[in-house]
């Protein structure tokens, strides 16, 4: 038997002796070294420690300034990140882009707003109690996506924003050997703003690889009264064209749910378990606020959509008119699409600017 390497942890595994090393990189230990945490002299908390000194939170988080990128974290030797943690005001989960690139590639594997990738895209605290991703009070940030790399991995955040931020995080790898079967984590953030009538919203396409999805999260607000979730999800496998080769059947259904989520008095019931979500109801305040909206997750952990070259993925936006018909909406979605892949990736679609992103 080889020895373990410390991936693929769960409560199985946890028994199990390795050779694996655990680092930690947050703005206490820039580089993950051993020994080398707690030793800052400056920092955002070095007014707050100045009668302690080093070694008493003298730099819990970062500052970074408007129009600025940031580095979290390089990291030069083979492993996988286990577990990210991290919080900033709500105001900017939007305007805070995360990335990560793997064993020196030019263009990201994961791009995405920081509140989208943690299921939160509508910039209002909403709670999450999933397996890979958990948001607990009052904006504490986690996931538990494993994501191996070969030789190097770097993550960093783009402040698009016109003002400051002040960013908490932490970042907790191993350091070890990846099996040759081990693929790299991808995310994608897109949006339809409106949805063009009768179309369908792209949460991915143009992936050409092998590999498997393992996740959609949907910021969605709905533009019309009445039910908006009729419409299906479908996944293009490996050539298919016109047609898929999974093909859902509706929206809440995919979720997790049934019967648009109704409860007893007519109000939309809320949940989040391991896998799947419908966390967040936003509802209109009868003065400036209009349109509902809607957080949601399906993680497919137990179920990941395999593919061998390439894959599409598309949901409907369909709410019902007149004489029992259908009703192509025209509502507002941002989604983020998670998977794994072999490198190389294809170039993602780009990002809009600050107002595109913007929730208004």
């Amino acid at each position: 038997m080889l020895p373990f390497n410390g991936l693929g942890m769960g409560l199985g595994q946890l028994s199990r002796l390795s050779t694996a090393r655990t680092r930690s990189i947050s703005a206490e230990n820039w580089t993950g070294e051993k020994g080398k945490a707690g030793m800052a002299t400056e920092g955002t908390g070095q007014a707050a420690s100045r009668d302690l000194g080093q070694g008493w939170k003298v730099s819990p988080s970062v500052q970074i300034p408007a129009g600025t990128e940031f580095t979290l974290a390089t990291i030069t030797e083979p492993g996988a990140i286990q577990h990210i943690w991290m919080t900033c005001f709500p105001g900017v989960w939007r305007t805070m882009i995360l990335r990560m690139y793997w064993d020196g590639e030019e263009l990201p594997s994961v791009e995405a707003p920081v509140g989208d990738f943690f299921c939160n895209g509508w910039c209002e605290r909403s709670n999450v109690s999933s397996l890979p991703v958990a948001v607990n009070p009052a904006g504490g940030m986690n996931c538990y996506w494993e994501m191996p790399f070969r030789q190097s991995a770097r993550i960093t955040v783009e402040n698009i924003a016109d003002k400051e931020a002040v960013l908490y995080f932490q970042i907790d790898y191993t350091l070890t050997e990846v099996p040759e079967d081990s693929a790299y984590f991808h995310a994608q953030w897109r949006r339809s703003n409106p949805l063009p009538y009768k179309e369908v919203h792209t949460l991915l396409d143009g992936v050409a690889g092998r590999g498997h999805y393992v996740g959609t999260y949907i910021a969605w607000q709905s533009n019309s009264s009445g039910w908006f979730g009729e419409g299906e999800i479908k996944f293009y496998l490996d050539g298919d064209r016109d047609f898929p080769t999974i093909c859902g059947t509706g929206t809440e259904d995919y979720f997790g749910g049934a019967w648009n989520w109704e409860q007893p008095k007519g109000e939309y019931g809320t949940y989040s378990t391991p896998f799947l979500g419908m966390h967040q109801v936003l509802k209109p305040d009868g003065l400036y606020r209009s349109q509902q909206r809607f957080g949601m997750y399906r993680w497919h952990v137990m179920d990941p959509i395999r593919f061998e070259s390439e894959l599409r993925v598309t949901i409907q936006a369909l709410g019902w008119r007149s004489g029992g018909r259908y009703l192509p909406l025209q509502d507002n979605l941002a989604s983020t699409a998670f998977w794994y892949q072999s490198e190389p990736h294809a170039a993602f679609q780009p990002l809009p600017d600050k107002d595109g992103l913007e929730v208004v």
